[in-house]
């Protein structure tokens, strides 16, 4: 009797262990490989603070960004003005809080419509044999184009236009979008391609062709949920790469108009009082900088997070 209540009482411990044991799933375990990425986790609490920045600012910082005040112009920062004021005395923090909502706006929206673009062309070419080859060549032809200056003439072309049709501030935001996130999905589509030629060969995969599945359905409930952590990791990237694009065109005189602050629109502004007044290229700098840093941090934290081979 003995002999068997000593056998029974381990195995009756046993399946208690694995009853109470946790449950274990692909999202939980991403989330505890990100948390111990220090660098990831470092870039995601400077991302949120960024973000509350930006938000909330204006209510904690109630200054129009627009009111100019010669008399102060080109103050250094002080208790009156955090950030110091520009040429005109317009206030440079509260402008700065204006233009990172633009900023992350266009980086938000162009990723959007990139990984929704890259996405649709990856999953196509991967699983539609005899598309492939023209989508691959045609993302190929794409990524052959010099960006900045395709940017720059289309942008020429239709800004006016633009203009006339939605307003200056809505009209040249859509065209910053649709042209960045137009120009920036194929490494988005590459990625995804890859990975769909590996899932399609997998058995579940031909589990639904035998059973009379349609290839729509295939690749919406099947392909589409288990491409989606590259997909993530794309889409982290790609707005960062979109907030420095819109920088440049800034920049470089071709996004926004004078009167929308952006990050980088106020680094063209300040450009020519650098000497004098380097207060007002030396912010809108610092944000970009952490902006993009920090996405890249978690950028990074979620391909070594999504990746299968580092599941315990």
């Amino acid at each position: 009797m003995s002999a068997i209540t000593g056998s029974v009482a381990p195995t009756t411990l046993q399946l208690t262990t694995k009853a109470t044991k946790k449950h274990r799933t692909l999202w939980g375990d991403a989330w505890v490989q990100f948390r111990r990425n220090r660098l990831a986790m470092f870039g995601l609490v400077v991302l949120i603070g960024l973000i509350l920045f930006i938000l909330i600012g204006p209510s904690l910082y109630p200054i129009n960004p627009k009111h100019i005040d010669i008399p102060s112009a080109e103050a250094i920062p002080s208790a009156a003005h955090p950030f110091g004021t520009d040429d005109l005395g317009r206030d440079t923090l509260a402008r700065n809080i204006s233009g990172g909502r633009i900023s992350l706006a266009v980086g938000l929206v162009a990723m959007l419509l990139a990984i929704t673009v890259g996405a649709t062309v990856g999953l196509l070419s991967g699983f539609v044999d005899w598309l492939d080859g023209p989508l691959m060549r045609f993302t190929d032809m794409m990524l052959a184009l010099p960006q900045v200056p395709l940017l720059l003439v289309i942008i020429l072309l239709f800004r006016e236009a633009l203009r006339k049709w939605f307003g200056t501030e809505l009209g040249i935001f859509l065209l910053v979008v649709f042209v960045i996130g137009i120009l920036g999905w194929m490494p988005t589509a590459r990625i995804v391609r890859g990975s769909v030629l590996s899932l399609k060969r997998k058995e579940f995969v031909e589990a639904a062709v035998n059973v009379g599945a349609r290839q729509g359905s295939i690749m919406r409930r099947h392909i589409l949920p288990n491409v989606l952590s590259p997909i993530i990791v794309a889409g982290t990237l790609e707005v960062a790469s979109a907030i420095l694009t819109e920088s440049v065109l800034s920049f470089l005189g071709l996004g926004f108009p004078s009167d929308v602050p952006t990050w980088g629109r106020l680094l063209f502004e300040g450009k020519d009082y650098f000497t004098s007044n380097p207060w007002v290229s030396l912010w809108p700098g610092l944000l970009i900088s952490l902006t993009i840093l920090s996405i890249n941090f978690m950028g990074d934290g979620l391909r070594d997070a999504l990746d299968p081979r580092q599941r315990q």
